[in-house]
């Protein structure tokens, strides 16, 4: 599937009543790579509604990345395998996202 595909089918869901998208970059999800945030904001971008990040999130950085984009409709992120590796503190994760984006 082309990018253009997922924005395709995003607006199609959003235009259907969808409230949000999540978004998973399969090439990245378990693999504690990093967030794809290009792709993430490209899509936000093209709808109205909140698009949630999942794939790839690995640390801290990714949470402030995260917060940095969050005016461009990257509402939230799902956190899976950094927690349990424990490469991710979800409470610090939290609180750091709480004092960047109040």
């Amino acid at each position: 599937m082309t990018a253009y595909e997922v924005v395709d089918l995003a607006k199609k869901f959003q235009d259907h009543g969808v409230e949000s998208i999540i978004y998973t970059d399969i090439g990245r999800d378990g693999m504690l790579s990093g967030i794809n945030i290009e792709a993430t904001v490209r899509l936000a971008k093209a709808l109205t509604i909140p698009v949630i990040a999942s794939g790839g999130l690995s640390n801290m950085a990714d949470i402030d990345a995260l917060c940095a984009v969050e005016d461009e409709g990257v509402q939230g992120v799902i956190c899976g395998r950094s927690i349990y590796s424990g490469d991710l503190d979800f409470e610090a994760a939290q609180a750091r996202a709480d004092a960047l984006n109040g």
